[in-house]
């Protein structure tokens, strides 16, 4: 069972719950109520267990031939139990998510309910044999930014936000940016591995130099969009801006030394904890302002 809960990358729920729960708060002037609670809740433990636990199982193979792999930045079953690993993973994928998405739907709108399932089949889809959205260069960066934008996308549909508004909009669009930059520029450590492995990328199929450039400028934009954000929120430009100079860092990256942007990619771990507070920071002045 700690094979499991490695699985769900403990690390990295923050990440999930974070964007669900800022988004209700701040979309409800503050309120806190069931909803908040157990969308939180499921958005910090069972969402990354299906998230990262379909994905451990179904790319397994690849993952033995990936030196990063086993430890922080994704779990590696032992090889004489990983048949059974993976059935209890995907087992505990839909023990600890089917009770909460039940409850859920029976809580929101349709609109609601609507996107709270697609943005759970994306999680699916990016990793599940026959649709493998993770192969599909492009749609793969997509795909891994909403795994992020989702959860906050629910919540302000979930309590009936205008998403067109001024001080929406621009999160909704910089997040996908964000993410996509994000996704593009973790794949580049993993081009020669993922060739190896049969695995297609967006990084695969542009190449690790083009891949980098394509992210820093992804994260470029990003910072441009929040500039539409009213007072303070406008503030919040700046904080694509370090993500940017650590992708360009690694500007010189071919695909013979992928794997040395992966000081970038630990790097950009734990650059997430400082955003996340600037951003908590930003939230309060917010609603003081």
């Amino acid at each position: 069972m700690r094979q499991v809960l490695a699985a769900s990358r403990p690390f990295s729920w923050i990440n999930t719950a974070y964007p669900f729960a800022a988004g209700y708060l701040v979309a409800t002037s503050g309120r806190v109520d069931a909803l908040l609670v157990v969308g939180t809740l499921f958005f910090l433990a069972p969402y990354n267990l299906l998230m990262y636990g379909v994905n451990d199982v179904f790319d397994y193979e690849s993952d033995l031939r990936n030196p990063r792999k086993g430890g922080i930045e994704g779990a590696l079953a032992d090889p004489a139990v990983a048949r059974t690993v993976h059935r209890r993973i995907l087992w505990s994928c839909v023990v600890t998510t089917v009770p909460f998405v039940v409850w859920l739907l029976a809580q929101g709108s349709a609109g609601a309910g609507a996107t709270l399932l697609v943005v759970l089949f994306l999680v699916v889809a990016y990793s599940a044999p026959g649709l493998r959205f993770k192969e599909r260069p492009v749609l793969d960066s997509f795909t891994s930014a909403m795994h992020f934008v989702g959860p906050l996308l629910y919540a302000l549909v979930l309590v009936g936000a205008d998403l067109a508004a001024r001080d929406v909009w621009p999160v909704l669009v910089a997040f996908v940016l964000w993410g996509m930059a994000s996704h593009a520029f973790g794949a580049v450590q993993d081009v020669r591995a993922d060739r190896e492995g049969g695995i297609a990328s967006v990084a695969t199929v542009r190449g690790a130099h083009a891949t980098v450039v394509a992210a820093t400028v992804g994260y470029l934009l990003a910072a441009a969009t929040l500039v539409a954000l009213p007072w303070p929120g406008w503030l919040a430009a700046v904080l694509p801006l370090p993500y940017a100079l650590n992708a360009a860092r690694f500007w010189s990256v071919r695909d013979a030394d992928c794997e040395r942007a992966n000081q970038g990619w630990r790097r950009f771990l734990w650059l997430n904890l400082v955003t996340g507070f600037l951003v908590t920071m930003l939230l309060i002045a917010d609603a003081l302002a």
